[in-house]
C-alpha cells in the first residue's frame, strides 16, 4: 500500500515538474521569438535613427502667414501651407506650397507661387523654388526659381524663364527686376539667345 502511494506521488511530482518545465520553456521561448522576430535588427536601427532625427528635427507649423513692409516701403504677405524652421537657426523658415503678394506703391500687385521656398525672418529675403508662377498686371511668368532680396531691392527670376503678355512673349535665362527703379533687365547665359515675340500694335 505504501509503495503504491509513493509511486503515485513520485509520478505526480514528476508530471508537475515536467509541466512546469514545458510551460517555462514555452513562455520564455515565445518571449525570445517576440523579441527578435517581431522587430528585426534593421527596423530597430531605423526607429532609433528616426528618434534621433526627430530630436534634431525642425519645428513644424501649418498654414502660416508673414506680412510686413520691405525696405522700400512696399507691403507684402507671404503664406505657406507647411513651414519648418531649424532649432539651430531660427532665422530661416523652410516653406511648402507658397504664395506671396507684393503690393507696390503704384497700386500694382505682384503674385508669386511656388512648390517650396525659404524666408529669412531677419532680413526679410525670400526664395521661391519649383514651378514658380508669377502674375503682374496682365503678364504671366513661369520659372524654376525666384529670389527676392529685400536688402538690395531686387527680384531675380531664373531657370527656364518664360513670360507671356498681351504684347508678346519672352524666354530667357534670367530676369532681374529692380523694385526701387521699377526696371527690368533680361539676361541669357552661355551664348544663348533671348527669344522674344513682341506685338507692336
Amino acid at each position: 500500500m505504501m509503495n503504491r502511494r509513493k509511486k503515485l506521488r513520485l509520478i505526480q511530482f514528476t508530471l508537475l515538474v515536467l509541466g512546469v518545465l514545458i510551460i517555462s520553456f514555452t513562455y520564455f521561448d515565445s518571449k525570445k521569438n517576440l523579441k527578435y522576430n517581431i522587430v528585426s535588427k534593421e527596423t530597430q536601427d531605423k526607429i532609433k535613427m528616426q528618434i534621433k532625427n526627430k530630436n534634431q528635427e525642425d519645428n513644424v507649423f501649418f498654414d502660416i502667414e508673414y506680412s510686413g513692409l520691405d525696405l522700400n516701403g512696399n507691403r507684402y504677405i507671404l503664406k505657406s501651407e507647411r513651414a519648418t524652421n531649424s532649432k539651430f537657426n531660427q532665422e530661416i523658415v523652410n516653406l511648402e506650397t507658397v504664395i506671396a503678394y507684393f503690393y507696390f506703391k503704384d497700386d500694382t500687385v505682384l503674385e508669386v507661387k511656388s512648390k517650396q521656398g525659404k524666408y529669412n525672418n531677419k532680413t526679410l529675403d525670400m526664395i521661391f523654388e519649383g514651378n514658380v508662377e508669377a502674375i503682374y498686371e496682365k503678364s504671366y511668368l513661369t520659372a524654376q526659381k525666384a529670389v527676392f532680396s529685400n536688402s538690395e531691392g531686387f527680384l531675380t527670376i531664373s531657370n527656364n524663364v518664360k513670360v507671356k503678355d498681351a504684347k508678346g512673349s519672352i524666354s530667357a535665362d534670367e530676369l532681374l527686376f529692380d523694385i526701387t527703379k521699377q526696371t527690368l533687365d533680361i539676361a541669357s547665359f552661355n551664348n544663348n539667345k533671348i527669344n522674344a515675340n513682341i506685338n507692336l500694335e
